[in-house]
């Protein structure tokens, strides 16, 4: 009987987000704003890394590949989101939400651990500063990043596969905007505890990797920071890694928030207004963060615009 049912279900049906319909025009160009600022600000971080030879260094590759993460971390749950601002019925297909959790799986994780390769980093530029070339060597920088890639893959296919074998028995509404697993594991007419243990093993280990590879090369950064003599020289190695302490703040502190949390104090509606925040408000700030705080970006820019209107000129 759950196997019949299974193969009824052949979409699922979005509640979306709650707000006052009075709001609608404002929250769908709000939204619209932060995807559009999120696009053109990752983007723009990624062609100038590639003009600008004086940021082909190892720290803004791998910000270019945040910034690719970013993009495609929205792009997998804004447009539909902004489409259904506007349908009475937000409906999408039963492969659909699987390809959306999938690759939604996919960019979180590997945005995780990508920050992490970020904080090795910082800590080889601030603890051996003259070994950095040579330690953060070409070969090294791409397993950096490839890591990230195929972590993020190891964990969604975990979670989808976990999550898509199960039956389906016929209530299809998922109390969320974009397919998240915890709103389809409620629409299950099994026993899901065991596939929610293994969500949290697998979430969990990708977390505590991150987390902790974030936090011990922070403690030495901090460490060898306290050890520079002078306060300039002190705020000079502080400020090369306080925009990825920022994003990292960012990121960690609202998925803690979302995933980390009491059973009691478990509330999809909360869970969908803090998920409007790691998939549509940290993308657009990234790119913020990293060219507002950083005086070599925001040189790079100015250098570009001033070649470009000589050239124009």
């Amino acid at each position: 009987m759950a196997k019949e049912n299974y193969t009824r279900v052949t979409e699922f049906i979005f509640t979306g987000l709650n707000y006052n319909p009075h709001l609608q025009v404002f929250l769908f160009l709000l939204f619209l704003s932060f995807y559009i600022i999120n696009l053109t600000g990752n983007l723009g971080v990624i062609i100038l890394i590639r003009i600008s030879s004086r940021l082909h260094t190892p720290m803004y590759f791998f910000l270019s590949h945040l910034s690719f993460v970013d993009m495609c971390l929205s792009s997998v749950v804004s447009p539909k989101m902004l489409t259904d601002f506007y349908l009475q019925r937000k409906v999408i297909s039963f492969w659909g939400c699987a390809l959306q959790q999938w690759f939604l799986g996919f960019f979180v994780a590997a945005e995780c651990v990508l920050l992490a390769s970020m904080a090795y980093d910082r800590y080889v530029a601030i603890c051996n500063p003259l070994l950095y070339s040579a330690a953060m060597s070409q070969r090294l920088c791409i397993q950096l990043v490839a890591g990230p890639y195929v972590i993020g893959f190891m964990n969604t296919m975990t979670h989808t596969t976990n999550t898509f074998r199960l039956p389906f028995c016929g209530p299809n509404v998922i109390n969320h905007f974009f397919c998240d697993v915890f709103p389809l594991f409620s629409l299950v007419c099994a026993d899901t505890e065991l596939n929610k243990l293994v969500v949290f093993i697998v979430a969990g280990a990708v977390g505590i990797f991150s987390g902790l590879t974030i936090v011990v090369s922070y403690i030495f950064i901090l460490t060898a920071i306290l050890r520079i003599g002078s306060a300039e020289g002190r705020h000079k190695a502080f400020s090369t890694c306080s925009s990825h302490l920022t994003a990292v703040s960012i990121m960690f502190g609202t998925l803690l928030f979302i995933y980390v949390r009491p059973g009691a104090s478990f509330s999809l509606d909360l869970n969908k207004a803090v998920s409007v925040f790691y998939t549509a408000v940290i993308p657009m700030l990234n790119p913020l963060i990293y060219s507002l705080r950083n005086k070599e970006v925001k040189d790079a820019i100015h250098r570009t615009l001033t070649r470009r209107m000589t050239c124009w000129a």
